[in-house]
């Protein structure tokens, strides 16, 4: 309990900082720890409590927060984490939902610093995520004599560019998406 109470506190600041890059400059992270029956992990209850809003008190995450809290605490708490544990590989499953814009970008740094030891696969809707990558894969179905099959393709330079501009939107892609899409692939800021 002891041993858990001092990780927690160097935790919480951990995580906060790190969601305060994420564009969630108010959050107070909160690591509750209370007696409970003995077992084979110990004798504590542990909840993450989070508050995202100046003058709020920490909540349950599963209860208060939106998905867009959820997707950038689960990547902070990872990013946290993965210092300290062995995991080979991370993979993220729309880590995007509820975000767009300059917190997308930003988590999609996050995404390329974790990656720096540590294998990282990510499903993203997100051309501020996706730009990012080292390696684009392009997963789509297709109806094959009425069954629908998934495949998955990997992306040159060029078709890099044209997924990363068909995600930006529109019906047809545009000199400007193509562009856009060129400007995001070489600026990997950090």
């Amino acid at each position: 309990t002891k041993a858990r109470k001092q990780a927690a506190l160097r935790f919480e600041q951990d995580v906060c900082e790190q969601l305060t890059f994420m564009d969630m400059p108010h959050v107070k992270l909160a690591v509750s720890i209370e007696p409970t029956a003995l077992t084979a992990i110990g004798g504590d209850k542990v909840e993450f409590l989070i508050s995202s809003n100046p003058g709020e008190p920490p909540k349950s995450i599963a209860k208060t927060a939106s998905g867009g809290e959820l997707s950038r605490t689960m990547l902070a708490i990872k990013s946290v984490l993965a210092d300290a544990d062995d995991i080979d590989t991370l993979v993220y499953d729309e880590i995007d939902a509820g975000v767009s814009g300059k917190t997308a970008r930003k988590l999609g740094i996050e995404l390329m610093r974790s990656a720096r030891g540590t294998q990282v696969l990510c499903v993203t809707h997100s051309a501020q995520i996706a730009s990012l990558a080292d390696t684009h894969f392009l997963i789509a179905k297709k109806d094959v004599n009425g069954v629908t099959e998934t495949g998955i393709h990997p992306l040159d330079q060029e078709g890099r560019i044209g997924e990363i501009s068909r995600i930006l939107g529109g019906i047809e892609v545009t000199d400007a998406q193509k562009n856009a899409a060129i400007d995001m692939i070489e600026r990997k800021e950090i």
